[in-house]
């Protein structure tokens, strides 16, 4: 099951990226089911901050009640940064899933303040559950030629 809620992920990131933005994309899931989807828009809204997961936990904030976000699965196409751990741990969010890791996704477009999120998690009161790398390969692809040496 995280697989195909992986490959959406990505195929939002793909969207992302031809819409002009950072290849990255997230849903949040509730039983199975799709309950939001974001993508990163940091070009188009013209917002450094606007991260797939954070425009998700926007999102989720303004539609779902706590206790439906502490429930929920994020599915991210990338391994969370820092302020996006940050974000979906206020928010409620106990479980993460992403397809590329930080130090993948370095290796592509370089060492910018990548944390893994395992670390950061690490540290919070309540216990957060991580899964992934998932399908690195595919979360890879959508990154291949975006980012500059």
């Amino acid at each position: 099951m995280h697989e195909q809620f992986i490959r959406h992920a990505i195929s939002l990131a793909a969207e992302a990226r031809a819409e002009g933005n950072h290849p990255f994309g997230a849903l949040l899931v509730l039983d199975g089911q799709v309950l939001l989807t974001a993508k990163n828009s940091v070009f188009t809204a013209r917002d450094p901050t606007g991260h797939a997961e954070t425009n998700l936990v926007d999102a989720a904030i303004g539609q779902l009640s706590r206790d439906q976000i502490r429930q929920a699965v994020v599915y991210a196409s990338c391994e969370p940064c820092a302020m996006c751990v940050g974000k979906m741990y206020w928010a409620g969010i106990r479980t993460v899933v992403y397809g590329l890791g930080s130090d993948e996704l370095a290796t592509l477009a370089g060492p910018d303040f990548l944390i893994p999120c395992r670390e950061l998690f690490q540290r919070t009161a309540e216990p957060v559950v991580i899964v992934g790398p998932l399908l690195t390969s595919e979360a890879r692809a959508v990154h291949e030629g975006f980012w500059k040496p």
